[in-house]
């Protein structure tokens, strides 16, 4: 079996990457992102608020996370498309920060991956969730460069935003994501950093495929 890690900001292409990448190497896409956002959802239709311990917890008890055909599914329900909101982002970034919530859903991705041969992408998967990968990566693009892909993204889906509203969440969460207490964060040490500013998925996946391959081969 083999782990795959690939962290980093909001608006990478992540997830995107991940999947495809997935697909060539005949492994299995978690998107431990779409955890947090469900656990995010949940806390905004029940009201509750990160600080409220008690509440969370007993929230977190009855609380059901699982993907089918790569999509998430909250309580038996597909949450794919509602969990892709800014608001929603910006919650998942907020409960992310709660002890309670890691810890749940690292369990959870730990299992997953002691399981079967995954590819997770998160921002603290390499440096936490799975330090013993094989492969890790660290994904990032300009703060602009990905506000404009998510602008796109939204906009090609029929939903109004602004492109300075979109920039703002994600200049707020990455200095969120970097300044938590738990697990911020950060590029792990061994992990081989890809700019995607000036690259298109394709080449993205190429490069991670490749070099994934190049040291399974040199390792044989």
């Amino acid at each position: 079996m083999i782990r795959i890690a690939i962290d980093g900001p909001s608006g990478a292409g992540k997830s995107t990457i991940a999947k495809k990448a997935a697909e060539k190497l005949h492994v299995d896409y978690i998107d431990t992102g779409a955890m947090y956002r469900a656990v995010g959802l949940k806390m905004r239709r029940e009201n509750i608020q990160p600080e409220d311990e008690k509440a969370l917890k007993d929230m977190l008890g009855r609380t059901e996370i699982n993907f089918i055909d790569g999509k998430i599914y909250l309580d038996g329900r597909d949450v794919e498309k509602e969990i892709r909101t800014p608001e929603i982002s910006a919650a998942a970034s907020e409960c992310a920060q709660v002890g309670a919530v890691r810890e749940k859903l690292v369990a959870v991705q730990r299992k997953i991956g002691h399981e079967k041969s995954v590819i997770m992408d998160g921002r603290d998967i390499g440096t936490n969730v799975f330090k013993d990968a094989q492969f890790k990566f660290y994904l990032t693009a300009e703060p602009e460069e990905r506000a404009r892909r998510r602008y796109k993204e939204l906009q090609e889906r029929g939903e109004h935003v602004s492109y300075e509203e979109i920039l703002k969440d994600v200049k707020d969460r990455d200095y969120r994501d970097t300044h938590r207490k738990l697990n911020p964060l950060k590029k792990a040490d061994d992990a081989m950093e890809i700019d995607s500013t000036n690259m298109n998925i394709e080449e993205v996946v190429d490069e991670i495929c490749t070099s994934i391959l190049e040291r399974c081969n040199h390792a044989q």
